[in-house]
């Protein structure tokens, strides 16, 4: 069974493919590329064995996945189930590190109550979360104090 993005790395530009090495190259079925075929992927004519150029392909396929991104903004969560970015539900998340530099932003979505997941460098916590209720870890805690001064700072 073929993956929902094929990988557009395995494509030679500078080959012709058939249908069927298509189909063997991502590991789906070759009516999935003659579907490609009508929804614009160009073939060099219309006869028989059709061949596609590589360098078409991988254009093909670059701009497929690019037209099915969904960026999200600041203060936004993945939902895979709803398959659109959101803001969390009562505006809160929970951030779990996962290693020295990089986290996850776990959060409820609004609609349909699943986790929403964000992948997140920890130096972009206060940008991406800057108008949502963050829980940190007890370690990490420093991250979001460090805008406002202790009562016995000695600092002028």
């Amino acid at each position: 069974m073929g993956k929902r993005h094929q990988n557009h790395r395995l494509v030679k530009v500078h080959r012709n493919y058939s249908v069927e090495e298509v189909a063997g190259l991502f590991g789906i079925h070759k009516h999935t590329v003659r579907r490609w075929v009508k929804e614009g992927l160009p073939v060099v004519d219309s006869k028989r064995p059709m061949l596609i150029l590589g360098h078409h392909l991988k254009t093909f396929l670059q701009e497929r996945r690019k037209r099915s991104k969904r960026p999200c903004r600041p203060g936004q969560l993945y939902c895979v189930r709803c398959r659109s970015p959101k803001y969390p539900a009562a505006g809160m998340a929970e951030y779990q590190p996962t290693s020295d530099t990089l986290g996850n932003l776990v959060a409820i979505c609004p609609d349909c109550m699943a986790i929403m997941n964000r992948r997140i460098s920890q130096d972009k916590i206060s940008y991406i979360c800057r108008d949502m209720a963050l829980s940190l870890p007890q370690h990490l805690r420093h991250l979001i104090e460090w805008a406002t001064p202790t009562v016995n700072s000695d600092f002028n």
